[in-house]
């Protein structure tokens, strides 16, 4: 979202300063360009938006899990605002002071939104399981019968979190080529979220499509059918 909103400032600046189909639209410092301080606050709303929405449901629901769904969007902030500062210093306090900061606040931000993702959308739980599963079901068996696939997607999602800093960055977005590319591999991590979230949801109101953990004894289907006192 907060890709969308940037783009649609940039579109209606340039349509307006008409830099549209020339030379202006590539320039990095036009007016339009990634030195602009709208770019930042437009940047940011989406996060706002989603951070008031967790204290709302705080407020009516008591929940504090949506706290700490607050906490992680309110760590893009530092990671907009301190990119965009590299515009406005002398290069020298940058990279002495204001770059270090940014650095840290895109590590906390990836590595919270990297531990939300395991952790709160897909539920940990459900990667511990398939070390432990005897019989999966049907609906499970693609997914949870192949390790490698939660490794897979654990792996790539931590990376592909780290890289979605690059577009939070405005310092950062000079190159299109790498931009595009950053983009399409965002597509493809909230793909695989969607995926997972999907299915952690699914689980969570079909227990009995989950996984059946070996520390469950096994029940024929008989034995659920007739009572422990019936005799043939």
């Amino acid at each position: 979202m907060a890709k969308v909103f940037s783009d649609l400032e940039r579109s209606i600046c340039r349509i307006v300063h008409r830099q549209v189909a020339t030379i202006a639209w590539f320039e990095a410092d036009s007016v339009c360009g990634s030195h602009s301080v709208a770019i930042p606050l437009v940047l940011v709303l989406p996060y706002i938006f989603r951070l008031f929405q967790c204290l709302r449901q705080y407020k009516d629901t008591g929940e504090k899990t949506t706290l700490l769904n607050a906490l992680k969007y309110s760590t893009a902030v530092p990671v907009i605002f301190l990119s965009a500062l590299k515009y406005h210093l002398f290069p020298e306090k940058w990279t002495s002071v204001y770059r270090p900061l940014w650095l840290l606040s895109s590590v906390l931000n990836s590595l919270y939104s990297f531990y939300w993702d395991v952790t709160r959308d897909w539920d940990l739980s459900c990667f511990t399981r398939i070390f432990l599963f005897t019989k999966p079901s049907i609906f499970s068996y693609f997914l949870y019968g192949r390790r490698w696939v939660f490794l897979w997607v654990i792996a790539s999602n931590l990376i592909l979190r780290c890289t979605w800093t690059y577009k939070l960055s405005a310092h950062l977005r000079h190159n299109y080529l790498t931009v595009f590319t950053i983009t399409a591999l965002e597509i493809f991590r909230r793909f695989q979220w969607a995926f997972f979230r999907v299915e952690n949801e699914w689980n969570k109101t079909n227990p009995k499509s989950g996984i059946q953990l070996s520390s469950v004894s096994d029940v024929s289907s008989e034995d659920k059918l007739l009572p422990s006192n019936y005799s043939v």
